[in-house]
C-alpha cells in the first residue's frame, strides 16, 4: 500500500469480536482460529486484543508474544513464528531468564529455533531431537503461565511449513494452563487442497479450540471507518461507491481513499495485491477469467460457453484452476469473482480493442438468446453491455426495459440505477421519446418515486427540482410537488408543508381528480403528525380527501385518507376502535393501493398498541410489518422505520441487547435522516441507563444533529428531550438538567398530547427532585399546572402520571411512598422492569427495614438483569445505608445463557444458519456469528451439532 494512504486511528465494526477474544481470557487455556481474507483486519483486531488485555491493570499484566509465518518459498521458513517469539522473549527476560525455565537449565533443545541458545544437539535430525524441542516449548509455556497469563500469536498461519504446523499442532493439543493461542490465518488463501485445512480440521475438534471467522464490515462500519480516516462525513453517494468497490474489506478501504481513486483504476499497489493470485494460474484460465470479468458481478455457465465458444466440459476444466485457487467462486449454476475488486483487476487488464470486443460479444449473446441468464436479467445485462461499447441506443432502451423489470420485482434501488442510466444518456439519442414512448419529464417521476422509496432521498430532491423546471402544467407540477413533500417528511424538511400547501393550490377543487386528492391526503397526514393544534385540520382535509379519492376511484390515497382520519379521531383511549379503523383501510388497499398503505397501516397499528402499553403485540405488529416491507423492497426505509416501532417495545420489556442488535442492524442499512435520529436516541437511552454516559451523549448529539434541520413533529421531539434531562441528571449536572425543563416548558408544553407528555412530565420531575432550591420549586409549579390539563387514558400514562406526582413530592420535600408503590405495582403489570426497579427504590427510602429489604431485593434483581449498573449502584448504596440484605445478584440460566443466546440456541437446533437466524431475528448476520460464536464457548460445544444435541437434550427448543 502506499504509505500515504490513510489509516483509520480506532479499530471501528469490531465490538462484538473484542468481546468474543475478551470472552476467551476468562476461559484459559483457550486457542482461537481467527480466520479472514486478507485485508479484513484480522492482525488489527488482535492487536487491539493484545493492547487492551495488557491494559487492564492486573498485578503483573499478560505476557504477549507474537510471532509470524513468512513466504520465503513454496514450504515457508520452518519454525519461523516460533523463532520470532523466542527472539521477542530474550529481549525481554534474557537468554539466562529463559534458559531457567527450561528442564535442567539447558537451552540446547531450543538451538533450532535460536542460535543464542547455542549448538544444537548431535540428534537434531532424529525424531528424538524433534520431541525434546516440541516438550521443551510446551514446558516453557507452561512455566511463563505459572506467573501471569500468556497470549501467544501465530499470524499468517496460511503460510506455515509443515514443522510449524506440527509444532501447533502439538502445542494445542497439550494446550497448558493459563495460555491462550491465537492463530490467524487468510481463509480465502485455503484452496481445496492446502495443507493447513486438515489442520483447522482437526484442531475444531479439541474442546478449547474455538473459531472465529471475521468478515468484512457493513456499510455502517466502512461509514465509521471513513469517517475516522478522513475527520468527516463523505458524501454518501461517494461511500456507497466505495462501500461498494470494497465490498467491506477495511484493507482496500484505506487504499481507495488514500489514493483518491474511488472510481476508475485501481491503485497500482492493489492492482498488484489482486492480481497475484490469478498470475500463478495456466494463461488459457486467465484468458478466459478477463472474459468472464466483462460478464459482470456473476457470470451464468451457460452465458460464458455461450460467449467464449467453449462447450461445457472444456469450460469447467479450464475454470476448475481458478475455483481451486479461490480467485472465482461457484455460485449455483454461475461464477462470482472472490471480490468485486479482483474483478476490476482482471477487467482492467483487457486492452481496449479486447474490451469493446467482449462486451460485444455478451451483448450479441444475450440479444440471441436471453435465457442464458435468469429471468427477468437480461434487459439489465444488455444495459450494461451496451453501454459499455457505447451503443447509447441498446444501452438506452434496454435500461428502461430493466427498469420496469426492477420496480415489477420491488427492486426499487436497481430500478433507480436504471433510470439514472436513462436519463444519462437522453441527449445522446435524438429520437428517445419516440423509442420509449414517454417523454423526459416522465422518467424523471419514475426516478422521484424509485428514490423515494429506496431511500435516496436526496437524489428525489434532486431529479424533483429538474422536473420541476421543465413543466408548464401545474396539475403536473402538483403531483411532483406530492412526490417531493413525501421525501421531504423523511429527511424532516421544514419547507415539507410549503410544497403541499402550493400542491393544493395548483390544482382546481373542480372536478375532482388524482393529484388533487393524493395532494390532500399526504398534507393531511402531515399536519395530524405535527403537534397538537393541526388536528382539526387535519381532520378536515382528510375527509376532503376521502371523498375526492372515492370520487376519482384511487385506493391508495382514499386508504391513506382513512388512516389519517383515524388518528385524529381516536386518542389512546379509543384504540380497539382505531385498529378497526386501520383494519378498514387495509381492506381498501386490496383494491389496488400501492404497499405504502400496507406498510403505513402497520406502523400504525403497532404505535396505538405500543400506546396502549401492550408490548408484546405492538412488537408483534411490527415484526410483521418489518417482514412486509422486506418482501416488498422496502427494509431501507419502511423496514428501518418499523424497527423503532418493534424496538420501542422491547425497550418497555427490559429486552435491551435485542433493542441494540435491531438498531445496529436497521443502521447499517442506512435509512433516512430521520429514522437514523431516532435509533440513535434508542441507543442513547440504553447506553446512559448502563453507565455509558459518553455514548449516550454522542447518541443525543446525532440526534440534535438531524434535528436542528427537521420540522417539528411530536415523535422527534419529546423522547430526545426526555432523554436529555435524564442523561444531565445522571451527569451530576442539575443546573443543565432544569435548563432542559425550561426548554420543555417554554416550547413544547401539552403540545404532544398525554402519550409523549406524561415521561416527559415524570423526567421533568425528577431533575427537579435531584436540584432542589427555589428555581427547582418553581418549576415544579408550573409542572403541576401542565399535569393538571394532561389527561390520563390508559394503564402506561396512569404509572407515568403516578411517578410524576412522587417526584413532584419529592421535589417539595414530601415522602409519598404509597405513591411509589402504586407506581411499581403499575410497572409490574406492564412488564416494564426498569421503572419498576427505580420506583421500587424510592419506595423503599422512607419503608421499614423488612418492608426496605423486600424491595430493594426486587429492585436489584431488575436491575442486575437489565445491566443497568448505575440504578444497581443506588440500589445498593440504599440498602447498605438502611442495614438491610439483598441477597446475591441471580445469574444467568444454567446453560450460562442469555435470555436473547438461549433464543439464537432454539434457531440453532432448528438447523438454522447464521444468515436464517438473523432473518428471523431482524438482526446482522455478523451478530448472528457472534452469537453462535458465544454459545459454543459457553456450552463447551467444538460446532453447531454439538450445540443442538445439547439444545435438545435440555428441552431448549
Amino acid at each position: 500500500m502506499s504509505a500515504s494512504r490513510g489509516i483509520s486511528s480506532t479499530l471501528v465494526g469490531r465490538a462484538g469480536e473484542l468481546a468474543f477474544l475478551d470472552a476467551a481470557m476468562d476461559t484459559l487455556p483457550t486457542a482461537l482460529l481467527v480466520g479472514g481474507e486478507a485485508g479484513v483486519g484480522k492482525s488489527r483486531l488482535i492487536r487491539e486484543f493484545v493492547q487492551r488485555v495488557q491494559q487492564r491493570g492486573r498485578t503483573k499484566g499478560v505476557l504477549a508474544l507474537i510471532g509470524a509465518c513468512h513466504q520465503i518459498s513454496a514450504e515457508g521458513l520452518p519454525y519461523a513464528p516460533f523463532s520470532a517469539v523466542l527472539r521477542r522473549l530474550v529481549r525481554q527476560i534474557g537468554v539466562e531468564g529463559v534458559t531457567a525455565l527450561l528442564p535442567g537449565g539447558s537451552p540446547r533443545g531450543l538451538a533450532r529455533l535460536l542460535p543464542e541458545f547455542g549448538e544444537p544437539d548431535t540428534e537434531s535430525g532424529t525424531s528424538v531431537a524433534r520431541s525434546r524441542l516440541f516438550d521443551h516449548v510446551l514446558l516453557l509455556f507452561e512455566r511463563l503461565a505459572e506467573d501471569r497469563p500468556v497470549v501467544l500469536v501465530i499470524e499468517d498461519a496460511q503460510w506455515a511449513e509443515r514443522s510449524t504446523r506440527d509444532l501447533l499442532s502439538y502445542l494445542i493439543g497439550n494446550l497448558p494452563p493459563g495460555v491462550l493461542v491465537i492463530v490467524a490465518y487468510r481463509s480465502d488463501e485455503l484452496h481445496r487442497t492446502h495443507p493447513l485445512r486438515p489442520l483447522v480440521a482437526e484442531l475444531d475438534r479439541i474442546p478449547w479450540v474455538r473459531r472465529l471467522e471475521l468478515d468484512r464490515l457493513p456499510r455502517r462500519g466502512v461509514a465509521e471507518q471513513v469517517r475516522s480516516i478522513l475527520g468527516r462525513e463523505l458524501d454518501p453517494r461517494l461511500l456507497d461507491r466505495i462501500y461498494e468497490r470494497s465490498e467491506g474489506n477495511p484493507l482496500f478501504v484505506e487504499a481507495l481513499l488514500g489514493d483518491g481513486r474511488i472510481e476508475g483504476e485501481l491503485p497500482e499497489s492493489l492492482r498488484d495485491l489482486m492480481l497475484g493470485a490469478v498470475h500463478k494460474l495456466p494463461e488459457e484460465t486467465q484468458e478466459i477469467l478477463r472474459l468472464a470479468s466483462a460478464g459482470g458481478a456473476r457470470v451464468e455457465h451457460t452465458l460464458l460457453a455461450a460467449v467464449s465458444g467453449l462447450d461445457d466440459a472444456a469450460l469447467s476444466r479450464v475454470l476448475r484452476p481458478a475455483v481451486s485457487g479461490n480467485v472465482v467462486v461457484v455460485d449455483g449454476e454461475a461464477y462470482t469473482f472472490r471480490h468485486a475488486l479482483l474483478r476490476d483487476a482482471v477487467h482492467g487488464d483487457l486492452l481496449p480493442g479486447e474490451h469493446s470486443r467482449t462486451h460485444a460479444r455478451f451483448a450479441e449473446a444475450l440479444e440471441a438468446d436471453p435465457s442464458l441468464v435468469p429471468p427477468g436479467r437480461a434487459p439489465a445485462a444488455l444495459a450494461f453491455h451496451w453501454y459499455s461499447v457505447h451503443d447509447d441506443t441498446g444501452a438506452l432502451v434496454s435500461a428502461w426495459k430493466a427498469a420496469q423489470v426492477a420496480k415489477e420485482a420491488a427492486a426499487y434501488t436497481e430500478s433507480l440505477q436504471m433510470l439514472d442510466r436513462v436519463l444519462d444518456l437522453w441527449k445522446k439519442v435524438p429520437d428517445a421519446q419516440e423509442r420509449l414512448g414517454v417523454d423526459h419529464t416522465s422518467v424523471l417521476e419514475g426516478a422521484i418515486e424509485a428514490a423515494n422509496v429506496a431511500g435516496e432521498t436526496d437524489r428525489g430532491i434532486a431529479y424533483a427540482r429538474e422536473a420541476l423546471k421543465e413543466i408548464d402544467d401545474p396539475v403536473r407540477a402538483a403531483g411532483v410537488l406530492e412526490q417531493r413533500a413525501r421525501i421531504k417528511i423523511k429527511l424532516g424538511d421544514a419547507t415539507v408543508l410549503d410544497d403541499l400547501h402550493e400542491a393544493v393550490r395548483l390544482v382546481p377543487a373542480h372536478p375532482p381528480s388524482l393529484p388533487l386528492a393524493r395532494a390532500l391526503s399526504t398534507l393531511a397526514q402531515r399536519l395530524y403528525l405535527m403537534p397538537s393544534g393541526r388536528r382539526d385540520e387535519a381532520r378536515a382535509l382528510a375527509a376532503e380527501a376521502l371523498t375526492m379519492a372515492r370520487a376519482v376511484g384511487d385506493a391508495t390515497a382514499e386508504a391513506h385518507a382513512l388512516i389519517t382520519l383515524a388518528g385524529c379521531e381516536f386518542d389512546e383511549g379509543d384504540a380497539e376502535r382505531h385498529l378497526e379503523a386501520l383494519a378498514e383501510a387495509l381492506r381498501v388497499s386490496e383494491r389496488g393501493a400501492d404497499d405504502s398503505v400496507l406498510l403505513r397501516a402497520a406502523t400504525n397499528e403497532a404505535h396505538v398498541l405500543e400506546g396502549m402499553g401492550e408490548h408484546e403485540r405492538a412488537a408483534a405488529a411490527a415484526r410483521r410489518g418489518i417482514e412486509a416491507a422486506g418482501r416488498h423492497g422496502q427494509a431501507r426505509t419502511s423496514g428501518a422505520f418499523l424497527t423503532m416501532n418493534l424496538a420501542e417495545p422491547l425497550l418497555a420489556l427490559g429486552r435491551w441487547d435485542e433493542v441494540l442488535e435491531l438498531v445496529e442492524h436497521a443502521l447499517e442499512l442506512s435509512p433516512p435522516r430521520l429514522t437514523r435520529a431516532s435509533l440513535h436516541w434508542l441507543i442513547g437511552f440504553v447506553a446512559m441507563a448502563r453507565g455509558d454516559l459518553d455514548a449516550a451523549a454522542d447518541a443525543l448529539a446525532a440526534v440534535d444533529t438531524v434535528r436542528a434541520s427537521s420540522s417539528s413533529l411530536v415523535q422527534d421531539l419529546f423522547p430526545p428531550e426526555r432523554l436529555r434531562i435524564e442523561l444531565r441528571v445522571a451527569q451530576g449536572d442539575l443546573s443543565g438538567a432544569l435548563d432542559a425543563v425550561d426548554y420543555v416548558l417554554a416550547e413544547l408544553g401539552l403540545s404532544g398530547g398525554p402519550r409523549y407528555g406524561w415521561p416527559l412530565l415524570a423526567s421533568a420531575a425528577r431533575a427537579c427532585a435531584e436540584a432542589g432550591g427555589e428555581r427547582a420549586a418553581k418549576l415544579v409549579g408550573e409542572l403541576r399546572l401542565l399535569a393538571s390539563q394532561t389527561p390520563v387514558r390508559v394503564r402506561v400514562q396512569q404509572a407515568h402520571a403516578l411517578v410524576f406526582e412522587a417526584e413532584a413530592a419529592r421535589a417539595e420535600g414530601r415522602a409519598v411512598p404509597s405513591e411509589w408503590d402504586a407506581a411499581a405495582a403499575h410497572w409490574k403489570a406492564l412488564g416494564e422492569p426498569y421503572p419498576e426497579a427505580y420506583a421500587l427504590l424510592r419506595a423503599a427510602e422512607t419503608a421499614g427495614k423488612d418492608a426496605a429489604a423486600t424491595r430493594l431485593h426486587r429492585a436489584a434483581e431488575l436491575a442486575h438483569e437489565l445491566g443497568a449498573q448505575p440504578l444497581l449502584e443506588e440500589i445498593e448504596a440504599r440498602a447498605r445505608r438502611a442495614r438491610v440484605p439483598i441477597g446475591a445478584r441471580p445469574g444467568d440460566d444454567s446453560l450460562g445463557l442469555t435470555p436473547r443466546e438461549r433464543e439464537v440456541l432454539r434457531l440453532i437446533a432448528d438447523g438454522r444458519s447464521n444468515r436464517e437466524i438473523a432473518g428471523a431475528l431482524f438482526i446482522s448476520a455478523k451478530t448472528a456469528s457472534v452469537h453462535v460464536s458465544n454459545i459454543l464457548t459457553k456450552l463447551g460445544v467444538a460446532g453447531r451439532g454439538e450445540a443442538a444435541a445439547v439444545a435438545r437434550r435440555l428441552g431448549v427448543g
